[in-house]
């Protein structure tokens, strides 16, 4: 869900990890929050500064692989 600011979700296949949909969610806009189906592969990327999102998962995260945590 998008609190302020403004978003994109992007959604990626499972083989080449190319980019399948991207859907911009702002606070106001046509789309404030989506449900992402469990295994889907995506990433969320602040359009603006001073985004604010809630996201909410049914239990812990547990990563795949290291490739799934960013480390900086």
């Amino acid at each position: 869900m998008c609190l302020r600011g403004k978003l994109v979700e992007e959604y990626y296949d499972d083989l080449e990890r190319m980019c399948t949909e991207s859907i911009v969610l702002t606070p106001n806009g046509q789309t404030v929050a989506l449900n992402i189906p469990a295994g889907q592969l995506h990433a969320v990327k602040a359009l603006e500064s001073g985004t604010v999102i809630l996201e909410v998962k049914d239990g812990k995260y547990e990563p795949l692989s290291d490739e799934d945590v960013l480390t900086l």
